[in-house]
């Protein structure tokens, strides 16, 4: 009886101990243990896959919702992304699991927070809605600096967020709560089409061209085509 009793405890600890290194469950709200792995994939913006015990883990950033991939610069955040740390190692700090089965994490690479990168370029917004750790505040100052400076889709001075994109759609973003100003700038994007005019264009100031961009090389970073007439 003595040994069933002591093989007992030995296998409660065994499973404490694996319960130690499993993915924190959904609704935990708190930091989990760290890991590190190679970045394998990218969905999005805000969405990675990184090895994890061999095998790869989709991972949803914490805190920051990126637009859309059909959204303007939502094919720039992936790219950003992407080109910050696809094939290589990232540092992962879990917070939860989603509805989806997706890690909620911070996500680090050589030092930099993924999170807050994409908030300087203009590529997210806080997510107000779960960011509750202290980093939350300093992102916020993050976004207004990048929102103030214009940068990336703070060009437009009323992007949609991501969450209400999710709720309405196309028909959300083109009835914007507050009228827009005219399109200013070398290079005017068609939202609908995806094609991009210069000023000399006719169609340089269309219905939909609401889009500006600096330069052709932004344009076309950001998914969008030369007009076929003006030849941007």
């Amino acid at each position: 009886m003595r040994m069933a009793q002591g093989s007992g405890c030995l296998g409660g600890f065994f499973i404490l101990l694996v319960g130690c290194f499993a993915f924190p469950t959904a609704g935990s709200g708190e930091r989990q243990r760290e890991w590190q792995g190679e970045c394998v994939g990218i969905a999005d913006g805000d969405t990675i896959s990184v090895m994890w015990q061999g095998k790869p883990q989709k991972i949803r950033l914490y805190g920051v919702d990126c637009p859309e991939s059909r959204q303007e610069f939502g094919t720039r955040a992936r790219q950003f992304t992407a080109g910050l740390v696809y094939r290589k190692t990232v540092r992962v700090t879990p917070f939860e699991q989603d509805r989806y089965g997706r890690t909620v994490a911070m996500v680090e690479v050589d030092g930099v927070s993924l999170n807050q990168a994409l908030l300087a370029e203009g590529l997210a917004w806080v997510y107000d809605r779960y960011c509750q750790v202290p980093e939350c505040s300093v992102w916020q100052e993050i976004q207004e600096e990048a929102r103030q400076e214009r940068r990336g889709l703070w060009v437009d001075p009323n992007p949609v967020p991501p969450w209400d994109w999710r709720r309405g759609g196309e028909k959300r973003e083109k009835a914007p709560a507050t009228p827009r100003s005219p399109a200013t700038g070398p290079y005017h994007g068609n939202s609908k089409s995806r094609v991009f005019h210069q000023e000399n264009c006719p169609y340089f100031n269309c219905a939909n061209c609401r889009v500006v961009f600096a330069s052709r090389n932004s344009a076309i970073a950001d998914g969008y085509r030369p007009c076929p007439r003006c030849k941007p």
